[in-house]
């Protein structure tokens, strides 16, 4: 089944492909996942040599989607204990199939140095 992430507005949209059009599964907010079109259906299978960082995009009962750089890469939800938060820029990385996840945080600063 072709299934796309829609994030736009404030809004995520989870939609599949019927007949040629797109159906809406799940509407919800987006939180801090980027405008844009995600194509699910083309996401790389993850690499379980490899480590991944990038942005979680979608996390299902099958799945957790990770945008790395430009593209998207399908992790198996049965690697995690607990699946990452949707939008943590996390690092991903396996021991012996098993998925550890390493989130990254961003210290923001708005004050003004001197």
């Amino acid at each position: 089944m072709k299934q796309r992430l829609l994030v736009m507005n404030g809004q995520k949209i989870i939609q599949h492909e019927h007949e040629g059009r797109w159906q809406n599964d799940k509407v919800e907010k987006a939180g801090v996942v980027k405008p844009g079109i995600y194509n699910l259906y083309l996401a790389s299978q993850a690499d379980k040599t490899k480590t991944h960082d990038g942005v979680i995009l979608h996390v299902d009962r099958d799945s957790v989607f990770q945008q790395v750089g430009k593209s998207v890469v399908k992790h198996d939800r049965v690697d995690f204990v607990k699946a990452p938060a949707i939008g943590s820029q996390s690092r991903i990385t396996y021991d012996q199939g098993k998925a550890t996840v390493s989130v990254a945080s961003h210290a923001l600063s708005r004050g003004v140095s001197r």
